[in-house]
């Protein structure tokens, strides 16, 4: 018998929505218009009251000359004007170019040229950004740059204003294709530049409506999104997934805050919670955790980096979110292209990321060969459908180099499909570490360091070594309280569970990691810092075969 490939089909009894963001929206207005929608301390929006005002941003766009395939740049943390902004653009065809609040000036530079940006919408400040500065340092160097406007300032509100002035049929004259690009948004590359992934209403639309779908999603829910807006996380499987079901958008913060998002979960009776693992694994840290009323979560979703077993165990267990999935993705595919499902099993939904989504195919490849591999071997996963961006802004060489000719988009991601068709993601191709001849991964070491009881979270790297190539380094956050550990105590308690080459030669002490805004590990940062902290100049030097 030949050996089953790992190769899976996401059937589903449920059609895929052939209609754009701006049409689904209004369907879902005229459905649930008197129930809530959005949430933002303390302010707060029926369907019927948003959609008044998305329109009249929508309106107040056209009025200022801003139409269909314009560029739109949002740079702003988490706010209700973020969420006015990316369904109003969607109603006009203009493309929403989403700009990560923690880039500096050089970075807008690059973005605001790269994309043709001919409008920014910003926040005039947060935290240590001041925004309005770095807009003023950079224009004049950005010559498709007309429009500049600060939320809440006067152009903002007259823009609103003006908009409620104007003739709505102008809204119902615009034609607008659902395979138009909608969206773009910069991945942020380990080297050079980010590559802008561009989206359409088909991309995003689907993708947030069958992640809905597969978290039970219905008008009942409300779902806290401590997540950034300017990801796929925040504005796709956050906002999209909410609006395409009637479902309540509640922000509990501009951006992430443990005690925050508890407050917001326990004022506003959220049933579903979102976020990365560094960020439940705050929320479960927060000293009062106990005292906070979560009894209305039933799920969420965990998702952009690797999610730890124990963590996983203690969502479901701590914070009561029996339903909680796991999904797998990345901007350029939408972003879900895995998802496990309500009825997993608990050891299922800790230990993998789920099954390929309805209406998508995803294989597990040999990396050197391209042909798809057996059931239970690694390789790296690559998924097709209608989640497959329409290509990288204005980038085709690059576009080739991450969509083949057959439309599948490689991922980079090492994965095992099981016989079930669930997968397991066991590292990047660019993270495995080898180690004298020997493939480690650095996934699977991390999983095992988990289980010590004074460890809060751990990611493993390697390093350079003469000898081996590359040795391990665990970084380490300590429970508070616990004592630190040191490579020899770490070694002690490894030794009989892992094998000698997985077992980490240094361990460094951090109270946080390197990490992108959507809380990603940079380990690419981290690795940088390891050759200085260890003295390794000379071993990162030498050349090997």
């Amino acid at each position: 018998m030949p050996a089953v490939p790992s190769y899976s089909s996401g059937t589903s009894d449920v059609p895929m929505l052939g209609d754009t963001i701006g049409d689904n929206f209004d369907r879902t207005v005229q459905a649930f218009g008197a129930r809530d929608a959005l949430v933002d301390r303390g302010r707060r929006w029926t369907y019927a009251e948003l959609a008044a005002e998305v329109d009249a941003l929508a309106l107040g766009l056209l009025e200022l000359g801003i139409g269909k395939g314009d560029r739109v740049g949002i740079w702003s943390p988490n706010c209700a004007e973020w969420t006015l902004t990316q369904y109003a653009t969607a109603k006009i065809g203009a493309i929403l170019v989403n700009i990560n609040p923690a880039y500096r000036s050089h970075e807008l530079e690059f973005v605001l040229n790269q994309a043709g940006i001919r409008m920014l919408v910003s926040a005039k400040e947060f935290k240590s950004s001041d925004y309005a500065a770095m807009i003023d340092e950079v224009r004049p160097r950005c010559q498709r740059l007309q429009h500049v406007v600060l939320i809440g300032d006067e152009l903002w509100n007259s823009l609103l204003e003006n908009g409620k002035q104007a003739d709505p049929a102008a809204l119902a004259e615009i034609r607008l294709s659902a395979d138009d690009p909608i969206n773009i948004q910069y991945t942020s590359g380990t080297t050079g530049f980010p590559k802008g992934a561009t989206l359409s209403h088909h991309n995003i639309l689907n993708n947030g409506f069958f992640v809905g779908e597969l978290c039970n999603y219905t008008e009942a829910d409300r779902i806290c999104i401590p997540v950034p807006f300017y990801h796929c996380f925040g504005m796709v499987m956050g906002n999209l997934a909410a609006t395409s079901h009637g479902a309540c958008m509640v922000i509990p913060a501009p951006a992430f805050d443990p005690k925050a998002t508890l407050e917001a979960v326990q004022a506003e009776r959220c049933t579903s919670l979102y976020g990365v693992p560094t960020m439940f694994i705050a929320e479960l840290a927060c000293a009062d955790f106990d005292s906070y009323d979560l009894s209305s979560l039933r799920t969420g979703i965990m998702a952009g980096s690797p999610c730890p077993v124990e963590v996983m165990k203690q969502v479901i267990e701590r914070m009561g979110m029996a339903e909680v999935s796991i999904c797998y993705g990345m901007t350029e595919t939408s972003p879900v292209s895995t998802q496990t499902r309500a009825d997993d099993s608990i050891e299922r939904r800790v230990s993998t990321v789920g099954r390929v989504g309805p209406h998508l195919e995803v294989k597990v490849v040999d990396p050197e060969t391209g042909l798809t591999v057996p059931r239970g071997e690694p390789g790296e996963l690559c998924t097709r459908g209608y989640s497959v961006m329409l290509g990288y802004w204005e980038q085709p060489d690059k576009t080739a180099e991450a969509i083949d000719k057959a439309r599948w988009m490689h991922t980079g991601d090492l994965a095992v499909m099981d016989d079930e068709g669930y997968l397991n993601i066991t590292g990047r191709i660019k993270d495995m570490v080898i180690r004298g001849g020997e493939n480690v991964y650095p996934r699977e070491i991390e999983e095992f360091l988990y289980t010590h009881p004074d460890i809060l979270d751990a990611q493993v790297i390697g390093v350079p070594d003469e000898r081996y190539g590359e040795e391990l380094m665990a970084w380490i956050r300590m429970r508070e309280g616990a004592a630190p550990l040191d490579a020899e105590s770490l070694r002690a308690y490894c030794t009989g569970k892992l094998a000698h080459y997985k077992i980490p030669r240094y361990v460094h002490i951090v109270d946080e990691f390197p990490m992108t805004i959507t809380g990603k590990i940079r380990k690419v940062e981290m690795r940088e810092q390891a050759v200085s902290l260890l003295g390794l100049q000379n071993a990162a030097a030498a050349r090997h075969a």
